[in-house]
């Protein structure tokens, strides 16, 4: 029996999460993909908050170019906002995609803004 590509990536987001936390001092910073837009946002996981959040539907964020450049501006427009806030650190989730691709460009975009995982 196949697999549904729901039920696939719920599991691989299953095992990755059960191994990663994030905390007020180090955040879990947690990738949402869409066919249109890709969304980011640091997570305490002790308090069960939203630190900040990016997205590329965000009227701050200039969305231009292909999904791959958007997702670049998108992670630099989360760790710019992070560095500003104080936070430095962070666990990636790349929420059960694969490191490739659009979730690969945003986290080397938030890498070059400042923000270390």
């Amino acid at each position: 029996m196949a697999l549904s590509k729901e039920y696939r990536r719920k599991r691989i987001k299953m095992r990755v999460r059960k191994n990663i936390d994030g905390t007020a001092t180090t955040p879990r910073l947690s990738v949402f993909r869409s066919n249109k837009s890709i969304y980011a946002q640091l997570i305490d996981d002790l308090a069960g908050t939203t630190l900040l959040a990016a997205a590329s539907t965000d009227k701050a964020v200039k969305t231009e170019g292909t999904k791959i450049e958007q997702a670049n501006v998108v992670g630099k427009a989360l760790a710019e906002k992070a560095v500003a806030a104080g936070i430095t650190q962070c666990v990636f989730d790349r929420n059960g995609y694969l490191y490739h691709g659009r979730i690969k460009s945003l986290a080397d975009g938030a890498r070059e803004g400042g923000l270390k995982f």
